[in-house]
């Protein structure tokens, strides 16, 4: 027992004893309606790290009739992962008994294995339920993702983060046997670095205790500072994990190739997932670069395929031209902006009709209403403009929201668009 980490000691076996996720696990709430009823979906429960969602998973095990099995993605094979499902059916049949199928970091299965889960998901053999700190949008399958419910959870509170330290040092289950005791700097240092992160906040909790002289039984701000030390060195999930894609993409928007070539690698030496760093820098074409160098865009999404088709180690070497590109380009957020501003004219003014002559008439009746009717098609017309043809609708004419900088491409797309307004003041 003495090898079991904090963290493990002191995972709740109900949602009562649950600290955090309030409005899912409160009674009346999704999860405990559920769990009262023994009516539970296959779910995906989505959220960073340490936020709750193993426990959850094995909460609602310990409250159901059902078969409990939990796997990771990391781990286990297509030919294991068949065998369960086709125990689980051959359990079903013989005595109607129903397997929840929990797995951890559901992400990092591919495709086919995804795929195997399918048929038992679908005729009830088994409740799959998958936990993910990535959006499952990209990293679950269209079809599996249809047939489970995804339950979205937050990062805890510096309030329930002390709430758990405090547990932790009275709890028989924790160190109540030490007897210790923490200064308030040190617990509100632990709650703010631990970035909402349970496990990461009990692991150092750990380690300060471990580094305490024997005699001492309060636990100080320095102590946690070393045990934080410690830990780090060794986190690949929690607030080092967050800082540096942080400095690797402020890097490449700061055209800092250097700094951001260094910032990968110690994201891939962590062994950060590189699919994770590829949907960044397909963000960062975009919303950093745009038009200034359109050819951003289509490098990091290149990258993102290449990182799914080579795979580690190798892919390593596309990041690599990926991220020394991107730093390098000219950059431009003149696209983003201008999609803001838009945004923000469809949430607080009124939305009047898409003008007539913008219609097409695929009807008689359209016909008849003039639908299409004064359009004029661009490329009839000098430069490809159709003259003094307003395109906003009536409310908003003469409105603008892209504005181009002189970077890159964007000085052309600039004077392009002011040749494109001289026409029509001269027509």
């Amino acid at each position: 027992m003495e090898n079991i980490p904090l963290a493990e000691k002191m995972r709740p076996r109900n949602l009562k004893s649950f600290i955090g996720q309030k409005e899912l696990t409160r009674r009346g709430g999704v999860l405990s309606t559920l769990i009262k009823k023994d009516k539970i979906p296959s779910l995906i429960l989505w959220g960073p790290p340490g936020c709750g969602k193993t426990t959850l998973a094995r909460i609602i095990a310990n409250s159901s009739n059902s078969r409990f099995i939990n796997l990771s993605a990391v781990t286990s094979k297509i030919a294991e992962v068949k065998k369960m499902m086709e125990n689980a059916r051959k359990i079903k049949q013989f005595n109607g008994e129903r397997t929840i199928i929990f797995i951890d970091e559901i992400h990092r299965f591919n495709k086919a294995q995804q795929d195997a889960f399918l048929p038992a998901v679908e005729d009830g053999t088994i409740t799959l339920i998958g936990a993910t700190t990535e959006n499952p949008s990209f990293e679950v399958i269209s079809p599996l993702l249809s047939r489970a419910q995804v339950i979205k959870m937050e990062p805890l509170g510096k309030k329930e983060i002390k709430e758990i330290i405090t547990l932790a040092l009275k709890d028989k289950r924790g160190l109540s046997d030490l007897k210790l005791s923490i200064e308030s700097e040190a617990i509100e240092y632990l709650a703010d670095i631990c970035g909402g992160d349970a496990r990461i906040a009990l692991n150092i909790l750990e380690k300060a205790a471990l580094l305490l002289p024997k005699k001492i039984r309060r636990i100080d701000l320095d102590i946690i500072k070393k045990a934080s030390e410690i830990y780090i060195l060794y986190d690949k999930k929690g607030e080092e994990h967050y800082n540096t894609i942080s400095a690797f993409i402020k890097s490449i928007r700061g055209s800092n190739p250097d700094a951001a070539l260094h910032y990968l690698a110690r994201m891939l030496e962590a062994g950060d997932d590189p699919r994770f760093i590829a949907r960044r820098l397909v963000i960062l074409a975009s919303e950093d670069i745009g038009n200034a160098d359109p050819h951003a865009l289509m490098v990091a999404i290149a990258t993102a395929n290449a990182v799914d088709y080579v795979g580690l180690p190798e892919a390593q070497l596309n990041l690599a031209q990926a991220t020394t590109y991107l730093a390098s380009a000219p950059k431009s957020n003149a696209s983003y902006l201008a999609l803001l501003k838009a945004k923000h004219d469809i949430k607080n003014k009124r939305l009047d009709p898409v003008p007539l002559h913008l219609r097409n008439a695929v009807t008689e009746l359209m016909k008849e209403l003039q639908y299409g009717s004064g359009y004029k098609y661009a490329h009839d017309f000098k430069e490809h403009i159709a003259p003094n043809m307003e395109y906003m609708p009536k409310n908003l004419k003469g409105k603008r929201y892209y504005f181009p900088t002189n970077q890159g491409l964007e000085e052309k797309i600039k004077k392009r668009l002011k040749k494109a307004k001289n026409i029509d003041k001269n027509s």
